[in-house]
């Protein structure tokens, strides 16, 4: 990424902010609150005044790249795919991979194009959409199988080795942001019929690329530089500085408590989020409220469940013996 003297974010200023980032404990757990906290947080801007759609690609230069990186990011599909009791969906798009016009669980971005009209002048403005990365993560606190982690660096991340793709934090993510692939995932290992319905999929912010010190991959393929990710506080900074410069508007400072991805505009959020129609896999910009208080309902409601017990044992013994293996099969099993 080349140097921004304006705002003093680059290469050098990403690495000072990402270095000595610590992941977060895995396990099962009870859900709690899960606040991105220390003084190596990051946030990402996205300035819709930069992006431009990216004319004469096929498709986007932030979606390709995040395509390509996690094209093998799922193993092959499970057939035929066990029929969830009692709800009998089924979500497969292994058949579908190249879809890009929507959040899939093989597409972790795409580019809503809104058409303006200004006192009768017409204006686009291109907005790329993928998750937010929130502060304080209703997903994270609802799963109950602690399969989704908010990092230190800012980061949320779905633990696949444990999620059951349950999909309650779609349901608790104002955005719907997660996707399911059913046919995937532990629970084809437990209980393939009654618990569980394969792996939840969302941009995990190229975490493993960020603990190495590079960047996303959206952030580095943008051919306008209108994404940028550095210390949260310059980050912010910058949002505020250039939306005072284009008499603009900020989005993602106070929705859902506020995230750690930030997208500045010249044009008001309400009317871009009048050209979205939420639906499946294409989240709204509209007001997102905080969900936390229905989350901590419907966690003990969870947990209360008497299956709950049964699956979070088994999948706990089972995953524990699975890196045990792993861990003999690489290293060799040491002597006590």
């Amino acid at each position: 990424m080349k140097a921004d003297k304006k705002s003093g974010l680059n290469r050098r200023t990403f690495l000072r902010a990402s270095t000595g980032v610590a992941a977060a404990g895995a396990g099962l757990a009870l859900p709690g609150k899960v606040f991105a906290a220390g003084p190596r947080r990051l946030a990402t801007l996205i300035d819709l005044s930069r992006c431009d759609g990216c004319p004469g690609k096929d498709i986007p230069a932030c979606v390709g790249a995040c395509k390509a990186i996690n094209k093998e990011k799922i193993p092959e599909i499970n057939e035929p795919i066990p029929e969830p009791w009692p709800r009998k969906t089924i979500e497969d798009w292994s058949k579908k991979r190249e879809v890009f016009d929507r959040l899939t669980p093989y597409n972790f971005i795409y580019v809503h194009k809104a058409e303006i009209d200004e006192g009768g002048q017409k204006r686009t403005v291109f907005v790329p959409r993928r998750c937010m990365h929130c502060d304080n993560p209703a997903c994270a606190t609802i799963c109950p199988f602690a399969a989704n982690h908010k990092y230190e660096n800012g980061a949320v991340v779905i633990d696949e080795d444990l999620c059951f793709g349950g999909a309650k934090c779609k349901t608790v993510c104002p955005w719907e942001i997660p996707q399911r692939q059913s046919g995937v995932g532990i629970y084809l290992h437990i209980l393939p019929s009654l618990a569980g319905n394969g792996v939840m999929y969302k941009c995990d912010l190229c975490n493993d690329r960020l603990e190495a010190g590079k960047l996303p991959r959206c952030i580095e393929a943008c051919p306008q530089q209108a994404m940028f990710i550095g210390d949260r506080k310059e980050i912010y900074a910058r949002a505020e500085e250039q939306a005072k410069a284009i008499k603009g508007f900020i989005y993602g400072k106070k929705e859902n408590g506020g995230t750690a991805t930030l997208y500045v505009s010249p044009v008001a959020f309400a009317v871009l989020n009048e050209t979205m129609r939420k639906q499946p896999g294409r989240p709204d910009m509209g007001p997102a409220a905080r969900r936390m208080a229905e989350t901590d309902k419907m966690g003990r409601a969870v947990l209360q469940a008497p299956l709950f017990g049964i699956v979070a044992g088994v999948a706990g013994a089972f995953m524990a013996l699975s890196r045990r293996k792993d861990r003999v099969k690489g290293k060799g099993e040491s002597r006590e």
